[in-house]
């Protein structure tokens, strides 16, 4: 089989020039730094190894201009040199191969190389060895050198361009760092002790003569040594640094300090006091390369999550400062970055301008009254913004920022203004704005403001509306859609609410002035109405009430903001989440909810980029944090005391600011726009071992090759459902599902027969630790608008966890409680039973349990509901695999069947028809609830193995039979040939299965046989943790193996497998593999 596409660690980086190398297992990725960045190639260097180190040659030369750099690859024992051109079309590099492009197996690991004079290599292998080697031509050894008592290696770093100079210092497992002469390699001439753990990296600066050891005792250490090999005695420790959560995987020196990025995920910069100076995360998993580019001062991370990251150098954040407000300070508002109107206790209104540094009155008090609220509305242009002020009289101030004379003031209600704010409106013209009001009773107000220069606000009361009965009744924030017609708003209580709205009726109110902020209304215009004009016509309105209202949807601590972007609707709350929903008819529904960031547990607003981040405002302890969702990092981290506090935030291309009340004072925190400190150049996929994959289907996309989507789980506790393209041979995700609480184990789909050719629908079951199970709908469909030309839209529909299952449970305290480390090890939906015995539209599915149980869940999608409808306790042990399969009889009769495999090697067969049958019509007599059934007696049991069954499949062969195949622990196959028979003549009679006949290949692979696959009856394909994917020929004989291709996924946990019938009729096997990293390759059907 041959390789399609890789997604690996990330596990060695160099820059060269403008170009970013990266090692991700055998191969090298190009990235280009200027022009935005992105990927300039790629190629497979290394045969079997990864590459482990990159080291590009000094002085770039080898062509024309130096536009030609040899880079050495290595890793394991073999080594390889790349031509590395840059400057070529499109500004990219190209990746070429040097020395007649043959990788050199050198018999020892190298553990480090470093360019020599005349263009040779300099190697430092295991065993403490040191080498001058020839990689030209056949390649060669010109001078070899061994050291005794160097112990076992870990690292290494080389100092010197010649044999008489070369110098090297090893990193052990004992924690030393040992360091000698090539030309003296008797023993080490000096040994650096301090580190507790196996020393893990080194980096050595031979103008400083400062050597920085890193190691896994989580600890940096910075030494004195001089010239490497050079001197007597041992080097002196300058600098101890303890600041990372995991082991110390790399390090490098910026100058005199060290640079370090640990399996914590973080890049940390050190000070000169030994402390963090500055930390860097943004990685989902443990980092494992990291590199400095000299011209600028750049980094480059790359870890287990497959991504590369480059960080910028940037300034240190500012220091938020206190302003002096006069008087007391109730409300802030931000109009502008440069401009803070803060509203004092008195009633009085006063604005800050940063460019002049001073206060300057607005409205003298009491302008607002007690109890005053305060919003404001930057117009484009950014000089001038639309105020409103209200207060516990029911009164509302208008007016223009530049011209705070000229007031229109309006009387709404008889009680206190409780809820004041701007919502944006399409079709406004640019002067205008949308204002909502809320008042006692639930009664909310919407008015039109038109900002005319000189005068006085125009206002018109456009519509009322009636919010929901609850103890905090008002609005919070609120947004007209897109579509036209239609408002949504968010309440105090945590609800969302619909409205219909029309542009069509209101009622024009002419302005009445307050002259200098008076408190008795004067004529200015017409000023013919008085402030109780409004309160006279409002009554000519009807009040509406919701069209939809999802009661409580963010707790009983509010809704802080709704969004439209691209057809969604985005509500966000205190809770710590923000669901995505769109409209259903004229019902909202909740597609799904997010948690973006652990720790966030107020979020406030959404803020969608023009370059396609997502951008998370909200609060983390007593911190704002502005959270970007591509990157994974705090933008911005201010200790403000958390939001319970009046606080305003605003931003634009130029600026941004945040401004807060704290100790009686008003504080801004100001920064100037920048380039973003942290560029994604590869984005990330998982932070841990992918557990489990499964193939969605190919979506074609005009203009562009078909895309693979797949859907995989990991042990980083989520689900991702993404594109993986042959062309580019790298991984686009394209959702991410963050619900479960621990790590997904297992994944099943139920594919939409009839669903439009234009795209995949499925559905998707993930579940995993803590007995958790989620369900969702996906609808896949190609976009060429979009970046990853694929748009994919998630529904969650239903989860169900064991523990919530039980507490409902009758007479539980006669029950065992469920075990709450209970695992789900592996899923598999049943298909055909959507029959005329099973007329309603439950969908099955079938999980094998750690508590040694085989369970059967329903779902009814219609009313989102996930239960669990059968179980048995036969196994008595782990329940590793589940495969549920369908037997027609030729008279249409269907038998519905399921094998299960557990940890002592046994294939259990089970009829379930009878339980589904009965469970859907209990679920449907009892509206969805009820008490699990028995799946009765099993049907067969075979002992296919001597230990657990890590793989299973099941394939109908043309006569009607089923051919089942194991892999197990014990790196043995075993395939199986059954038949099913009915025992009577009626269709309730008991099912028989017949074992034809039976194969098995002891020692077929070295380790645990973790996947396989029947391709044809006569064909089989396994694959284990040795890394080796083997395909079999199915014969009267047994088990012959026919090829056998080493693949890239260390630690394999599944792999899944589809065919493709090309254009010449030619048919092609794919499959895709997954654990530390996620691998396709694809073969032709042998004869």
């Amino acid at each position: 089989m041959e390789s399609v596409a890789l997604v690996a660690p990330v596990t060695a980086l160099e820059f060269v020039g403008d170009v970013l190398l990266a090692g991700m297992g055998p191969e090298v990725a190009a990235f280009r730094l200027s022009g935005g960045g992105g990927p300039a190639g790629r190629r497979s260097v290394l045969c079997e190894a990864s590459v482990q180190g990159l080291r590009a040659e000094p002085g770039g030369g080898g062509g024309p201009g130096g536009t030609v750099v040899r880079v050495a690859a290595f890793g394991g024992r073999c080594l390889a040199v790349l031509a590395v051109r840059r400057g070529g079309a499109g500004g990219g590099a190209r990746l070429a191969a040097c020395g007649g492009g043959a990788v050199r197996e050198l018999g020892a690991r190298v553990w480090e190389a470093r360019w020599a004079a005349g263009g040779r290599l300099a190697l430092a292998l295991g065993g403490g060895a040191v080498a001058l080697y020839e990689w030209r031509g056949g390649g060669h050894w010109l001078r070899r050198a061994s050291c005794g008592g160097a112990g076992a290696l870990r690292c290494a770093a080389l100092a010197g361009t010649s044999w008489a100079r070369l110098a090297l210092a090893a990193g052990t497992a004992a924690g030393t760092v040992a360091v000698w002469r090539a030309a003296e390699a008797a023993a080490p001439r000096r040994r650096l002790r301090g580190h507790r753990g196996a020393v893990l990296a080194l980096c050595y600066a031979a103008p400083r003569g400062l050597l920085a050891s890193a190691s896994e005792d989580r600890s940096v250490r910075l030494w004195a040594v001089g010239e490497l090999g050079g001197g007597e005695g041992d080097g002196s420790c300058l600098m101890v640094c303890y600041g990372h959560g995991a082991r110390v995987a790399a390090v490098v020196l910026r100058g005199p300090l060290p640079v370090s990025a640990g399996e914590d995920g973080a890049c940390l910069e050190w000070g000169d006091d030994g402390g963090v100076g500055r930390a860097r995360r943004g990685h989902r998993g443990a980092l494992r390369a990291l590199a400095l580019r000299p011209a600028g001062g750049c980094l480059a991370t790359g870890g287990d999550d497959g991504g590369v990251r480059l960080w910028r150098p940037r300034r240190a954040a500012p220091v938020a400062a206190a302003l002096g407000a006069p008087g007391q300070p109730r409300a802030v508002v931000l109009a502008g970055p440069r401009r803070v109107l803060a509203l004092g206790e008195a009633g009085g209104l006063a604005a800050y301008e940063a460019a002049a540094g001073r206060w300057a009155p607005v409205l003298p008090p009491p302008a607002a009254g007690p109890r005053g609220v305060l919003a404001a509305a930057p117009l484009p242009g950014g000089d001038e913004a639309l105020c409103a002020l209200s207060g516990g009289d029911g009164r509302l101030l208008l007016f223009a920022l530049g011209r705070p004379g000229a007031v229109a003031g309006l009387r709404l209600f008889e009680g206190a203004v409780r809820g004041l704010g701007w919502a944006p409106r399409p079709g406004l013209p640019p002067d205008s704005a949308a204002l909502l009001a809320s008042g006692p009773d639930g009664e909310m107000l919407w008015l039109d403001v038109t900002h005319r220069p000189g005068r006085a606000p125009g206002v018109r009361l456009m519509g009322r509306y009636l919010l929901p009965p609850c103890k905090q009744r008002w609005h919070t924030c609120a947004a007209f859609l897109p579509q036209g017609g239609l408002l949504v708003c968010g309440d105090r209580r945590g609800s969302l609410l619909l409205f219909t709205c029309s542009s069509s009726s209101g009622w024009a109110a002419e302005s009445t002035g307050v002259a200098d902020g008076g408190t008795d209304p004067v004529s200015e215009d017409s000023g013919s109405e008085s402030e109780l004009s409004c309160l006279w016509h409002k009554g000519a309105l009807p009040l509406e009430a919701p069209l939809s209202v999802l009661f409580g949807l963010h707790g009983k601590t509010g809704v802080t903001s709704v969004t439209c972007h691209r057809g969604y609707i985005y509500s966000t709350g205190r809770d710590g989440v923000y669901r995505q929903l769109h409209l259903q008819g004229q019902q909202l529904e909740v597609l799904r909810k997010h948690r973006p960031c652990k720790g966030l547990q107020w979020i406030e607003e959404l803020r969608f980029t023009p370059d396609g981040d997502l951008l998370v405002l909200g609060f983390h302890a007593d911190n704002f944090v502005v959270w970007s969702s591509r990157t994974s990092e705090n933008l911005h981290c201010i200790p403000c005391g958390g939001g319970h506090r009046s606080w305003s935030y605003c931003n634009n291309p130029s600026a941004e600011a945040f401004a807060f009340i704290k100790c009686g004072d008003v504080m801004l925190y100001h920064c100037e726009a920048e380039p973003r400190e942290q560029h994604v150049l590869l984005a990330s996929l998982h932070g841990r071992e992918i557990t489990c994959v499964r193939r969605l289907g190919a979506v074609e996309v005009p203009g562009h090759t078909a895309l693979n989507i797949f859907i995989t789980g990991s042990e980083d506790t989520t689900a991702c459902v993404l594109a993986l393209s042959d062309h580019s041979r790298a991984a686009v995700s394209l959702a991410r599902l963050s619900d479960h609480i621990s790590s997904v184990r297992a994944l099943a789909l139920a594919g939409d027969e009839d669903f439009s050719d234009k795209g995949l629908s499925a559905l998707l079951f993930s579940a995993g630790g803590r007995a958790q199970m989620e369900c969702y709908r996906l609808l896949c469909a190609g976009d060429p608008d979009s970046e990853s030309t694929v748009a994919c839209q998630v529904v969650h529909v239903a989860s169900h966890r064991l523990d919530e299952h039980w507490e409902r449970k009758k007479n539980r305290h006669k029950l065992v409680k469920m075990d709450p480390e209970t695992r789900y090890m592996s899923l598999s939906v049943v298909p055909g039973t959507s029959t005329k015995k099973l007329p309603t539209p439950w969908k099955f599915v079938a999980a094998a349990c750690s508590d040694g149980s085989v369970r059967v869940f329903g779902l009814l999608e219609a009313a989102r509901k996930l239960v669990l409808v059968a179980e048995s306790f036969h196994h008595q042990r782990c329940v590793l695999k589940v495969e549920a399969f369908l037997h027609t009889q030729a008279g249409g009769e269907r038998r519905h069947l399921l094998c299960s495999a557990a940890t002592d090697g046994s294939l259990v067969f089970w009829d379930i028809t009878s339980p589904i049958a009965d469970a859907a019509d209990a679920l449907r007599r009892a509206e969805g609830e009820m008490q699990p059934l028995a799946l009765g007696t099993p049907l067969l049991t075979i002992m296919a193995h001597s230990c657990g069954v890590n793989s299973l499949h099941i394939r109908e062969t043309p006569e009607g039979r089923y051919l089942v195949a194991s892999g197990s622990d014990d790196g043995s196959i075993h395939a199986c040939l059954l038949e099913v028979a009915l025992g009577g003549d009626e269709a309730t009679a008991g099912t028989c299965l017949h074992l034809l006949e039976r194969v098995a290949r002891p020692c077929a692979h070295a380790a645990h046989v973790t996947g396989i696959r029947v391709l044809r009856p006569d064909l089989l394909l396994s694959a284990s943790v040795d890394q080796r994917l083997t395909l079999w020929r199915r014969g009267p004989d047994g088990l012959d193996a026919l090829s056998t291709t080493f693949f890239h996924v260390p630690d394999l946990a599944e792999l899944d497998c589809w065919e493709v019938a090309e254009a010449s009729g030619e048919l092609r096997y794919y499959c895709v593999l997954c654990g530390q990293g996620l691998e396709m390759l694809h073969s032709t059907a042998p004869p």
